[in-house]
């Protein structure tokens, strides 16, 4: 996962003007924008918009629409973990909510310290490994609690890491 910069809106711009020109730019536009911020910023809305020929309230829409694009950004690490039918046969939903609970946080939300944010996602192609989630994009199988609270713990330290610096 790469790091997300704080808003620039030249660099939006750049983004912007290298997908725009591609069938169906609406959504190659805005993963970048993602991919370079961490979020769709807001300030994000009319560039793209102007850029696409859409209205604003076009481009909100497949913002908001999209449940992999985000409003705000993310921790400094992603957990995805997987709500499909496979995964909660294999007692995937008990798992997540009691890892939610004890993160202190809610599907989509972010740990106090910054450090993870634990999002839902509908399938993972990993069936065979259930209950299964992605890691700043790495595939997790087999999950469990104790596995769930090392990748919490991996996402704490390396956050304390940076904080103190080299």
């Amino acid at each position: 996962m790469s790091v997300p910069v704080p808003w620039d809106e030249a660099r939006a711009g750049e983004i912007v003007a290298a997908h725009a020109a591609l069938d169906g730019a609406a959504l190659p536009v805005l993963h970048a924008l993602q991919e370079a911020f961490g979020c769709v910023p807001e300030e994000a809305i009319p560039l793209v918009a102007s850029a696409l020929n859409l209205s604003r309230a076009e481009v909100h829409g497949i913002v908001t629409f999209y449940h992999d694009f985000r409003r705000t950004p993310p921790g400094r690490h992603v957990l995805k973990i997987c709500r499909a039918e496979a995964c909660q046969s294999m007692g995937g939903a008990a798992l997540a909510s009691d890892f939610l609970r004890r993160q202190g946080v809610s599907w989509g939300g972010t740990t106090r310290d910054g450090s993870l944010t634990v999002e839902g996602v509908y399938c993972l192609g990993l069936c065979a490994c259930s209950p299964s989630a992605l890691y700043d994009g790495e595939p997790v199988g087999r999950l469990d609690a104790a596995r769930l609270d090392a990748l919490a713990r991996d996402a704490r330290q390396d956050a304390l890491g940076e904080a103190r610096g080299p």
